[in-house]
Order: C-alpha cells, then sequence, then structure tokens
C-alpha cells in the first residue's frame, strides 16, 4: 500500500513537472505584433496577468513560479512587442533585461516646438497638446541659460531620439535640452545664449545650404547695426503660427501684423527663438561673415543672391521672378 502510494506520488510529480516543463518551454504561436505596455510599481502578479490576457504567457502561475526561483532578477517596467515565438522563459528574461521597444523621433533642423509636439504624437508617445504644455512652460530646464525665455524653443536641439512610452513628456523635453547643451559646449556658446539662438533660428529657416548661413548672419548683423528692419519673413510666419492663423503662405498684409515676431515692423531681434536651430546656424551666428550686404533673395535654385544695395537687391528679385516663370 505504502509502494503504490508513493508510485503515485512520483507520478503526481511527474505530471506536474512535464506540464511546468512544457508550459515553460513550449512558445505560444507567433504573436501578430502585439504590444504589452508594463507601467512602473505593477506587481510580478499583475505583470504576469497581462501577460496571459495579452496572450504573450500560457500559464501565469507558472511565469510567477519561474519568478520566485530566480527571485533575485527584478523585471523592468516599459512597452514590449512581442512578435517572435518565445516561451516563457524567454519572455522572462527580456523583462529581466528591460529589452523594451523604443520610438524613433526625428527632429529635424528648424523643426518649431509646434513640429516637435506633432512628431511626439505620431510617434505614438502621447498628445501633441501635452507636449506643447510642457515646452511652453517648463523654461526651468534652460533657467541658467535663458532666463527670460518664455517656453523652451530654440533649445530642443534637433536629432534622432528614441524614447519609450513610460517616459514623461518633461523627461522627452529635457532630452532634448541636454543635446543643446552638449552641442553649447562644442560650439563655445556661453554668452547672450537666447540672443544668438533666436538669430540662429532665424537664418535656419532662411537657408538650408550651409555655406550661405555666415552669409545670411552677416546681413542680419549689418541690418541691426544700422537699426534697419530684419525683413524676415519665418518670423512672420512664427508670429502667425503662435495665433494660429497660418494658413501655409504669406501675403502682403501679413506684413502689417502686430506682433513683436514682425520684423518688418519692428527692428531688431524678435522676442525669441522661431525654431530649434542646428549646429552650422548656432555657429553662423556666433561667427558671421564680414561683408557689407544688406539683401539677399532665392535664386530659385536653393541658394540666394546678395545684395549690397536696394538697387542691386531689386534686380536679383527680378531675376528670382524671371526663374521661377521659367520652370
Amino acid at each position: 500500500m505504502v509502494r503504490v502510494f508513493a508510485i503515485t506520488i512520483l507520478l503526481a510529480f511527474a505530471a506536474v513537472g512535464g506540464w511546468l516543463g512544457w508550459v515553460l518551454v513550449s512558445p505560444l504561436a507567433k504573436p501578430q505584433g502585439k504590444f504589452v505596455l508594463l507601467h512602473p510599481g505593477y506587481s510580478t502578479r499583475h505583470i504576469a496577468s497581462e501577460l496571459k490576457a495579452a496572450g504573450i504567457i500560457r500559464n501565469e502561475d507558472a511565469f510567477l513560479l519561474w519568478h520566485y526561483l530566480h527571485h533575485s532578477r527584478s523585471l523592468k517596467a516599459g512597452e514590449y512587442l512581442f512578435d517572435k515565438d518565445a516561451n516563457t522563459i524567454d519572455i522572462h528574461s527580456r523583462l529581466v533585461r528591460g529589452d523594451v521597444y523604443v520610438h524613433t523621433v526625428v527632429i529635424p533642423e528648424g523643426y518649431t516646438i509646434f513640429d516637435i509636439a506633432d512628431a511626439i504624437q505620431d510617434a505614438g508617445l502621447g498628445t501633441s497638446d501635452d507636449f506643447l504644455k510642457v515646452a511652453t512652460s517648463d523654461t526651468a530646464l534652460i533657467g541658467d541659460m535663458a532666463p527670460d525665455a518664455k517656453s523652451l524653443e530654440g533649445f530642443l536641439f534637433p536629432n534622432t531620439y528614441e524614447f519609450t512610452r513610460t517616459q514623461s513628456m518633461e523627461e522627452m523635453a529635457a532630452a532634448m535640452v541636454k543635446q543643446f547643451r552638449q552641442v553649447a559646449r562644442e560650439v563655445g556658446l556661453t554668452s547672450d545664449v537666447e540672443r544668438t539662438v533666436t538669430l540662429a533660428s532665424i537664418i535656419e529657416k532662411e537657408t538650408a545650404v550651409p555655406d550661405e548661413r555666415p552669409l545670411v548672419a552677416s546681413v542680419y548683423y549689418n541690418r541691426m547695426e544700422k537699426r534697419i528692419p530684419l525683413q524676415a519673413d519665418p518670423s512672420v510666419i512664427y508670429a502667425e503660427m503662435l495665433l494660429g492663423s497660418y494658413s501655409g503662405a504669406l501675403h502682403h498684409a501679413d506684413m502689417e501684423m502686430n506682433s513683436a515676431y514682425n520684423t518688418y515692423r519692428h527692428a531688431g531681434l524678435p522676442p525669441g527663438p522661431i525654431g530649434n536651430p542646428g549646429k552650422t546656424s548656432l555657429e553662423a551666428a556666433m561667427h558671421p561673415a564680414t561683408t557689407d550686404y544688406f539683401y539677399f533673395v532665392s535664386n530659385g535654385n536653393g541658394h540666394h543672391r546678395f545684395a549690397h544695395t536696394l538697387e542691386e537687391h531689386n534686380r536679383n528679385v527680378a531675376a528670382y521672378r524671371k526663374a521661377v516663370m521659367q520652370k
């Protein structure tokens, strides 16, 4: 009788062991791009429940048993993408490593805070409104560099970023500001930071040709020295963006709008940056070319013609219009 009981117990253990081995080692059918978001603070049982509900593991108890057998290894919060065959042990190992899914956000040079907010939203990291709330209020991030700044415009450095869904909007903005600080150190930007960034943001918007940026900078420095309005179209566009009235094109009447960002009506720089400049635009604002230029206009082929006198500028404008008509 005792022998029969012992055999029964052994068979039961073997059955449980076999079942457990099957549950742990045998993968489920390949998930079809399944995302699971595990928030910070989730208990191990909650994590197991989320994985089971998503069809990633076969059994919660088996997952928990495996975890407790490896109790010194904590599981990492984050968003995980499951799109390959994996068994419970593999899944547990991924969570221990923190092999989370990252969202790539590309911020080109010249993007405004509005553009960046849309890029954050398009990447599935939150709403554009939530990012704009941070970008227009969390100026403490740059308080030491630009104490009078009204927003983070100009200080969210253009780059390719990888963010996770568990990061806050504040953390994402801080990463961009950190990148700005690094570049500022590289180029030696230590004084007149807000003024330099403001000019650089206009230069960035005016030309995509790096070699032209010191020339464009020289035009604006020459104008500011003579108290001639900068007459920079991008600043007027930004004024309309702030009002939510930009239609995608400028008209003559727009040049009369009452805004401190309207550099047709007000001499000198606008109150702050109108976008987020890259490294070469920052360098151009810091080291403008030495010229006697006061004007520039597109040549119709991505570059610009520069002029000292209004008469010469008008000829360049006429040449530009002719080039456009011939296309």
